[in-house]
């Protein structure tokens, strides 16, 4: 299994933007780095899951 870096780059830049506007979650640094985390993980299942597809 390889992981596509630019993908996860990608997402933790989207989500870590996102979620820097969603003010339920304190300061903006926490909400980036929230974010950003999410989207690593979005990012690193996104293959795995293709495959259970078969996609």
């Amino acid at each position: 299994m390889s992981f596509d870096l630019t993908a996860i780059a990608w997402y933790a830049v989207i989500c870590g933007v996102l979620s820097a506007l969603a003010p339920s979650f304190g300061g903006r640094p926490v909400r980036l780095a929230i974010g950003g985390l999410v989207g690593i993980a979005a990012a690193t299942a996104l293959p795995m899951v293709r495959g259970i597809l078969g996609l």
